[in-house]
């Protein structure tokens, strides 16, 4: 079977269309879900990385005070690691978010642009807020 241009160009854009529903649906989904399991933690849970890594791990392998502290500074030194490849990484996240927010304007219609954009305005302040968390 043959599709014309106009066909594929049809087929393409459905397909983004699609994939970028379940990625946006995925992204709400979270968000949402960390916003109301995050107020149903545990104290432990919401303490920092390291100190949840540490604590589990006692738990699990009956680890000395010696090992704990130890242990310990590992964890903030991956830690901080993590945190640099981040920073590093970033613009580049933040160059392939806005390509595709350009893709998806460019499929809405008039009407639905400001409410994408009020949607991207929550996103982007959920994602500061939780990037200033850490």
């Amino acid at each position: 079977m043959t599709y014309s241009p106009v066909s594929r160009k049809a087929i393409g854009l459905l397909i983004l269309v699609f994939v970028l529903g379940i990625a946006l649906g995925a992204v709400g989904t979270r968000l949402i879900s960390g916003s109301v399991y995050g107020a149903l933690q545990n104290p432990q849970q919401s303490a920092p990385l390291p100190i949840r890594a540490v604590a589990r791990l006692t738990n699990e392998l009956n680890l000395t005070t010696d090992q704990q502290v130890q242990l310990d500074g590992i964890f903030k030194n991956m830690q901080s690691g993590y945190d640099a490849v981040r920073r590093q990484m970033n613009p580049q996240i933040d160059q392939v978010r806005e390509q595709g927010r350009s893709q998806i304007r460019q499929v809405l219609t008039p009407e639905q642009l400001p409410k994408f954009e009020d949607y991207l305005r929550r996103l982007d302040e959920d994602r500061r807020r939780r990037n200033s968390n850490r």
